[in-house]
């Protein structure tokens, strides 16, 4: 007789109005998170990947529930694109610096170019002007390479222009 009123009331439960809110709200919550693992994938492989196809792909993928989205974060990209470019940026950076192209005004400290006559900041002479080509020289040529026109004697060239002024240690 227990064992019978005992089922009777679990029985009675799940066919009562509570169990059937208590389902549909669960199955609701379910599909709603199923849906937005759908949508996280997009937003991040389209921050990840390039390509649109394979972008349509990788949320093909996703559709599988709950599956999916772990199957795309086993092989999606570890990196951003924006932290790629970043990256590939900083290091063009760093290579224009290490090849000796990071040239400065030694007076003012303003970024140069190599075939700057002048500063274009503090107006300081870099280097002197080919009287035949108008080309930049350097102070120890002896004729311009360009259009082999004899230097002058007296040609002005600033050559710690070339590398960042070095700071003295003091001893002591």
């Amino acid at each position: 007789m227990i064992a019978a009123s005992s089922f009777s009331s679990v029985h009675g439960f799940f066919h009562s109005s509570t169990w059937y809110v208590v389902r549909n709200l669960v199955v609701f919550f379910v599909v709603v998170f199923w849906i937005a693992t759908i949508y996280w994938v997009y937003k991040d492989a389209r921050r990840r990947i390039s390509d649109p196809l394979i972008v349509a792909l990788s949320v093909l993928v996703a559709i599988v529930p709950f599956i999916g989205p772990l199957i795309y974060m086993l092989f999606r990209p570890p990196e951003y694109l924006e932290d790629i470019r970043e990256r590939d940026l900083e290091i063009r950076a760093i290579e224009r610096r290490l090849g000796g192209r990071d040239l400065r005004c030694p007076v003012c400290r303003a970024d140069i170019e190599d075939d700057f006559l002048v500063c274009p900041v503090c107006t300081t002479q870099l280097r002197q002007a080919c009287t035949g080509c108008e080309r930049p020289l350097e102070g120890s040529w002896q004729i311009c390479p360009y259009c082999k026109t004899p230097v002058p004697a007296g040609a002005v060239s600033i050559t710690a222009a070339k590398r960042p002024m070095a700071r003295r240690r003091r001893s002591g």
